[in-house]
Parts: C-alpha cells; sequence; structure tokens
C-alpha cells in the first residue's frame, strides 16, 4: 500500500522566506478572477490559518507565505538554483494533488491545495506556466542559521543512501532496462524515468490477425547487484497516470523466478511515496521495477526517485525530507507537524528534538482543536513482510489529563488493534523531558503504525514524537514467540498430523485414499492422495457424530481457516458438516463460527472462515447424522491455518507464490499461441456444455475458473497451445506443478513442451482418460537459458475430449519426492 504525498505536515516557523504565489485553478472556474465565488486572498485565507502563518498583502491578491523546511533541502541540493526555480514552495499539507513534472527540485516534484470554506471548490497548484518568485528574504543574520541547517538535513540524508539509491538527476545510477522489454526513458527537464503507452519499436505498434490483439508493454528496469547483508528499505517515489501497474521484485542470481515485494495499479494525479522492506541475506541480489502503461492514451508510469537505507522502514527520526514515508491523515483542526529545527515553534513550548537535539520531530498541538474528541493521526508505511519484535520511541506530552496518546496497527482492511496507551497521570503543564516507550509488535501480515492522540479542548496540551526504532528481539523476555499456525494444517497425506478424534464417541473420521477413476473423486490435494471421510461404514444406529478436533490456538488472535470438503448422500443437511470454536478451559463451551451453505454434488469446494479468539481454543470439525435418510458421505481435506484476516491472507497467496497462477483473475501472463495452434484454450467457470466430459468445478474453489480445451468445435488431431511468458534460465534444476482433467471418453492428449532458441523439448505427456477428478502433475526439468512452457492438448476421437488445467506453479528447486509419490497410488485404502 502506498502513501500519497507530499508528506508536508503543516507550519514550519523556524524560518519566514516571503514568497508570491499566483495560482491556477483545475478546473473552468478561477478564483483569480474578481468575478468568481471567492477572491484567491480569501480562499487562501480559509485554508492556510491553520497551517502556516502568512500574512496578507494589500497592495495585491497575493499572499506571503512562509516556505515549508521540507521543501527547501533543494537549494543545498543544487548549488547554482537561480530563485525562480523554487516553485511551489508554499506546500501546505499531505496528501494534495501533485502534478508530475512541474517542481522536480525536492523530492515531490509539486504541492496544491483545496480550498473548501468559501465558494471555491476547485484545486489550487502550482504550475509552470504561473512560476512563484522570491520577492525578499529576511535578514542574513536570521537566515544564515536555516540554510546551515538545510545543508546539514541534506547531507545526512544523502550520506544515510545505500548503493541502489538514485534521484536521476543527471543518470539513471546504474540502472538499466531489461533486453526484451519497453526501455525506460530518462526525462532530463523533469529528472525522472518513465515508461509510456507510446510503443518504442514500430513494428509493435502493428497488429496482425495472425497474432490478434496487442501486447501488454512491460518495461523492466533492473539495478546494479547489490550486496546488503543488514535489513534496509527501500523507498520508492512513483506515478501511474491513467491505466497501468508497477511491481517491485527481487531478483537473486541463479534462481529463476523473482520475488514480489510490493506492487500497484491505483492511478494517481500526483507523486505517491510506498516503501518495502529489503530482508537481510548473503547472496547479491538485483531490484527489479516492472512498469506496465495501459493501451489509453495518456497513460504512463514514472519513477521519481528510488532510496534506499539501512534498518527497518518502520523506523524514523524525522531528518529525511521524505519522513521515512509516514503521513499525516488530514483534520481541519489538530494535524501533525514537523517540528525542532534548533528553533523557538510558534504557540508551544516543545524542546529540542531527541536526535541531534537540532533536528526534527513530529509534534501535534491542541490549541486550533474546536470540538471534543479531536483526534490527529500520523501513519507508518505499511509493513511488507511478517514482522515481530520490540517497537521503540521517544515521546513528549504535557497536560496529560487533557489528551489521549495511543498506538495502533491497523491492516489494508482498516482494522486496529491498540498496542499501546500513555500513562494519562504523566506530568501535567509544560512538556516533560522525552521519555522512552516500547511495545511488542507481532505484525504476520501486512499493517502500518498509527500514533494517534485525540484532545477534548484547545487546552488538551502537546505531545511530540521522535526516533522510531524496531529490533526484531522482544522488549521482554517473557513474551511468548509469534505463534506458528502451520501446527493446525494438515493434508493427511502422512497422517491425521496434530488433529485427534473425540475418544467420548464411538464414531470417527476414516483416513482414505482413492485410485484415480472415472465415477468417484479421489482427494484434493493430489487427487490419488488421503483426504478424511465421515459415515463412511454402514453402522445399526440410527444417528452418530463425528467430531475432529485440532490442536490449541492461543487468545487474542485472529485466523484465517481455510479447508476444501466435499459432500455426498441423499438429504444435504446443515448439519451434515460445521465447525466450532471450542474453549480449552470450558470444553462444554463452544461457538458454531461455520455451516456449509453450497451442495458440492461430489466435488470438492473449498472455503475460508475468518474467526478470532479470546481465550485459548481448538477448532472442532463436526458431522452429525441424525437417521439413515440423512446420511450421505461427509470428505474433509487440506485444513490451512493462517494469521489475519482471510481477505488479506488468501490475497497474499499469489504474490508469495512467483509463477503461480489459479486463473481466478485472468491468464497471469499466460497467452494463446496463435502461430501453432488450431484453437484457442478458454477462460471457464462452471461445467463444460458437453455432458460426460470436463469438471465440474475448478480445483482452487470448486467454484472458481480454470482452462479449458472445449472439444465440440474441434476435429480430431486439432491442438490449443498456451504459452507462458519467457522464463530466464537456471543452472540448478526447476520445477513445474499443475492440475490437469482429463475426463471422457475420447480424451485426446495433453503434453508440457519446453520452448527455447526455437525448439521445443517434449517434457511430459499423457493420453486417454484418466480421472473424474483434478489430478496433480509434477514435471522437473533444467534450461540455462530463456525459455517458455508450452501447454498442448490435442483433441481426440469424439467431443467428449474435453481437457483442462489449473493451479500452475513454476519454482526454482527439486520436485519433492512425496508429491511425486503421491501420484501413483493404484489401489483404494481406508484406515
Amino acid at each position: 500500500m502506498a502513501e500519497k504525498g507530499p508528506l508536508c505536515f503543516g507550519p514550519i516557523d523556524i524560518a519566514h522566506v516571503p514568497i508570491k504565489f499566483w495560482g491556477k485553478v483545475r478546473g473552468n472556474t478561477t478564483c483569480l478572477d474578481s468575478s468568481a465565488p471567492c477572491s484567491h486572498t480569501r480562499a487562501s485565507h480559509q485554508v492556510i490559518t491553520h497551517l502556516l502563518s502568512f500574512s496578507s498583502s494589500s497592495s495585491s491578491s497575493s499572499l506571503s507565505l512562509s516556505v515549508p523546511l521540507l521543501l527547501l533541502p533543494l537549494l543545498s541540493r543544487h548549488k547554482h538554483l537561480p530563485a525562480e526555480r523554487l516553485q511551489c514552495a508554499a506546500s501546505l499539507r499531505a496528501g494534495e494533488t501533485l502534478t508530475r513534472g512541474i517542481f522536480k527540485n525536492t523530492l515531490f516534484p509539486a504541492t496544491s491545495w483545496i480550498s473548501s470554506d468559501c465558494g471555491c471548490t476547485q484545486t489550487y497548484f502550482c504550475s509552470p506556466f504561473f512560476p512563484p518568485r522570491i520577492d525578499s528574504f529576511p535578514e542574513g543574520a536570521a537566515m544564515l542559521p536555516f540554510y546551515l541547517l538545510t545543508l546539514a538535513a541534506t547531507i545526512q540524508a544523502q550520506s544515510q543512501r545505500l548503493p541502489g539509491s538514485c534521484n536521476f538527476e543527471s543518470d539513471t545510477c546504474g540502472y538499466t532496462s531489461e533486453a526484451d522489454s519497453t526501455s525506460w526513458s530518462l526525462n532530463r527537464d523533469g529528472h525522472f524515468v518513465s515508461v509510456d503507452a507510446a510503443m518504442s519499436d514500430t513494428r509493435e505498434a502493428e497488429i496482425d490477425a495472425d497474432t490478434g490483439p496487442q501486447r501488454e508493454i512491460t518495461g523492466a528496469l533492473l539495478s546494479p547487484v547489490l550486496e546488503q547483508e543488514e535489513w534496509s528499505c527501500l523507498r520508492l517515489v512513483f506515478q501511474i497516470s491513467g491505466k497501468g501497474s508497477l511491481e517491485v521484485l527481487q531478483r537473486t542470481e541463479g534462481k529463476s523466478f523473482d520475488k514480489p515485494l510490493w506492487g500497484s495499479q491505483a492511478p494517481s494525479d500526483s507523486w505517491v511515496i510506498s516503501s518495502m522492506d529489503l530482508q537481510n541475506g548473503t547472496e547479491p541480489f538485483r531490484v527489479v521495477i516492472e512498469g506496465k502503461p495501459g493501451r489509453s492514451t495518456g497513460s504512463s508510469v514514472a519513477i521519481f526517485e528510488i532510496h534506499i537505507s539501512s534498518g527497518y522502514c518502520l523506523e524514523c527520526d524525522f531528518e529525511g525530507s521524505h519522513l521515512c514515508g509516514y503521513s499525516n491523515r488530514w483534520n481541519a483542526n489538530v494535524n501533525w507537524y514537523v517540528g525542532g529545527g534548533g528553533g523557538q515553534l510558534l504557540h508551544n513550548n516543545i524542546q529540542s528534538d531527541h536526535t541531534f537535539k537540532t533536528g526534527h520531530m513530529m509534534y501535534v498541538d491542541s490549541i486550533y482543536a474546536k470540538t471534543f474528541n479531536e483526534v490527529a493521526t500520523l501513519a507508518s508505511p505499511m509493513t511488507t513482510v511478517p514482522m515481530s519484535g520490540c517497537l521503540s520511541f521517544q515521546y513528549q506530552r504535557s497536560e496529560s489529563r487533557s489528551n489521549l496518546f495511543s498506538v495502533y496497527t491497523r491492516d489494508q482492511l482498516g482494522q486496529y488493534q491498540e498496542l499501546w496507551r500513555a500513562d494519562r497521570e504523566t506530568q501535567s503543564g509544560t512538556l516533560a523531558q522525552w521519555a522512552p516507550a516500547q511495545v511488542d509488535l507481532k505484525a504476520p501480515y501486512s499493517v502500518q503504525l498509527v500514533f494517534e492522540v485525540s484532545f477534548n479542548s484547545p487546552r488538551g496540551g502537546r505531545v511530540a514524537v521522535d526516533d522510531i526504532s524496531f529490533s526484531p528481539e522482544f522488549c521482554s523476555t517473557d513474551t511468548e514467540p509469534t505463534f506458528d499456525p502451520s501446527i493446525s494444517s494438515c493434508d493427511f497425506e502422512s497422517g491425521f498430523c496434530h488433529y485427534v478424534q473425540d475418544q467420548g464417541i464411538l464414531s470417527s473420521w476414516s483416513r482414505v485414499s482413492v485410485k484415480p477413476n472415472i465415477f468417484r473423486n479421489g482427494d484434493h490435494t493430489t487427487g490419488s492422495g488421503y483426504f478424511l471421510l465421515s459415515h463412511s461404514q454402514l453402522s445399526r444406529r440410527s444417528g452418530y457424530v463425528t467430531r475432529l478436533m485440532g490442536p490449541t490456538l492461543p487468545a487474542n488472535m485472529k485466523y484465517c481457516l481455510r479447508f476444501s470438503y466435499s459432500l455426498r448422500g441423499f438429504n444435504q443437511t446443515d448439519e451434515a458438516l460445521a465447525v466450532y470454536l471450542q474453549q480449552q478451559q470450558q470444553s462444554s463451551s463452544q461457538e458454531k463460527i461455520w455451516t456449509h451453505g453450497e451442495n458440492s454434488r461430489g466435488f470438492w469446494i473449498t472455503t475460508d472462515i475468518t474467526f478470532q479468539t479470546s481465550q485459548p481454543g481448538r477448532l472442532v470439525f463436526v458431522s452429525t447424522c441424525r437417521s439413515f435418510w440423512e446420511c450421505g458421505s461427509v470428505a474433509l481435506d487440506d485444513i490451512n491455518v493462517s494469521l489475519g484476516d482471510c481477505e488479506l491472507t488468501v490475497g497474499l497467496l499469489s504474490m508469495s507464490l512467483p509463477g503461480h497462477c489459479d486463473f481466478e483473475a485472468g491468464l497471469c501472463g499466460y497467452a494463446q499461441d496463435k502461430q501453432s495452434d488450431d484453437a484457442d484454450w478458454r477462460w471457464r467457470r462452471g461445467p463444460p456444455p458437453t455432458s460426460y466430459t470436463g469438471p465440474r468445478g475448478d480445483h482452487t474453489t470448486g467454484l472458481g475458473y480454470y482452462l479449458h480445451m472445449e472439444a465440440s468445435p474441434m476435429l480430431p488431431g486439432q491442438r490449443a497451445r498456451l504459452l507462458s511468458r519467457p522464463l530466464r534460465g537456471s543452472k540448478g534444476p526447476q520445477c513445474l506443478h499443475f492440475y490437469y482433467h482429463m475426463y471422457g471418453s475420447g480424451t485426446g492428449r495433453l503434453g508440457i513442451h519446453l520452448r527455447a532458441d526455437g525448439e521445443e523439448l517434449l517434457l511430459w505427456q499423457l493420453s486417454g482418460e484418466q480421472s473424474i477428478a483434478w489430478l496433480r502433475a509434477t514435471v522437473e526439468y533444467q534450461s540455462d537459458s530463456q525459455h517458455q512452457i508450452v501447454f498442448e492438448a490435442t483433441r481426440g476421437s469424439s467431443v467428449r475430449s474435453d481437457i483442462a488445467i489449473d493451479d500452475i506453479i513454476l519454482q526454482g528447486g527439486t520436485c519433492p519426492e512425496m508429491e511425486i509419490k503421491a501420484t501413483v497410488e493404484t489401489s483404494n485404502k481406508i484406515e
């Protein structure tokens, strides 16, 4: 997730550089015209009054504004910078609209504000056609400390940069466009690199009837080889205009697939900053930035700056102009501001910062609070990797009885969890000295830190924060390690894992294996492995209950349960399968968290459930049969438990598996081979139109999408071919996993080919009807040059010869032996 810039938080009171500002209005109405609903002076006044100290000019409609400190490092960045280049210095607040390329002499190229307190609701922004100019400066004695401070802050920021950082001022710092991809171009006027919708090769502009629609434009920007053994943070300032996407990956030498770090498809009309953690390691790597602009006119992807620094992305001392990606959530009255710098701030008694005594910190003041419970929010960038350890920071606080200071985590769904709250009995009146705070942080999924202060009145005091840091060691040795949810996961291939049967009842779940056949499904994991089956034996009793209990789950945590089930039988009541959460201390106390709502009609359906524990508890899978006419068979397989909300953890699956495609959102870069095939693979959901052939649902969830070769419009021997995107070669082995469905009396052939250097090599092939179930195939191969994987389906002797594929995974390394063995069972088994 990205945070919009500019990261300017409000008044900087130590330096007052008068600037005359000419505004331009985006829209049909101009507030500069005297006939507009409001004047430029008044429109600006309404917004600025709470943000900057200012003075109105009686002789003109311009304003004399204070220059925010965040924008002034440009003065030392350019030795011969003319005053006219100091554009948009009157930056007002975070989250406002920017226009790329207008102002490129600081981290953020333009600034704007919105007037909402009078008739003008247009967006004001700086424009090259209306450049502000510096009319005068305060006396030299007053400005000298400011310039020295600015220079010192800039030098310090530069010294913190690690190899791989680049601001694209004069060159690309060793970044190069990858061969066979669209080239990134360096804009020397705006000092950024971009890849646009316009084709770099005129041959690509032609659409050939034989090749189909134009390919997706992809520009891959490669960093120099980086060697960083310590944890570091990569911050990216970028913009996606129109339609497009941007993805950052990590490429390790010798591995075929890049590791996704972050991605975005959200368009913006401003520069946006995003942060991602680079985990420590000993292997050299490259950063790969893939920009994919859409085909629409004006679509482009641009990068303004790449900044790599040591430490975690959550850490910040607020000395850099980017503020480590922290952002203020705008409030009309109270906001977080940048303070410090060795000068006295207006309206408060905040002392110097904690880091350097002459540096900067973030602070919030209640002086403009107007309503009850005014809240100011400072948010960190989202974490991009699982993290657990000790969060530390320094804070100052006054009038503690009149304000509430808390720290939360916030996930991508907007759900909050309190980490820490300041004691209400700290010193009142003037601010106390800097006080340290520590709290354990467990973040197995993406979260952001939220520093929140609420005031009840303008006399609520002030709060300041500085030196946020993180350690992978917990603050206290008594803190329990982060729970590993994998102990609650099981595919039943090697037994019951940590699940046990309820010994208090006579009926039980049976562990079953069914060999591939055309009448009954096998397991969900491989199609020929093991799963659990209830009601698998006839009983003299009129009804019975089976209970499967999982291991204990810790309290006060949110979990995602994902599992696959299949129901067969007469009347499938809502008691056929249910899931309960049983409290550990009171075995008789249990809460039903799920019951089946889909009649699976004999095929596997995958579902997921989000639940939270208030006390230690365990999952219980219960199947109930009250009479013979209600009893069918209930199958259970592939139980998976992870931390966090299912909307987050399930969505991260494709990001965590490079080369993975479940076809739920499209073809994932796979393409039809228009030059060598006779028909297309079809993207389908549900059963095919021809009876007694093809799957009844996809493999992923049973209710999703898969790729399918429809035999009815084809002739015997005709082929449908699917090509992967070009894959890098590797000296080591590579493993291809996929699921296939070959059911029908006239089923033809499915083959996997390796295409490299204009030639194809057959890797795997299967002919004829195989099973009514989805079966998993594993193919191990090696290629040291760029190549493609080809899925080729050949139509058989009759229309009942459909072939389908789903859930493709390409990964480096050998294929696990257990997975290969799991596909060669030749007989049914019941334990």
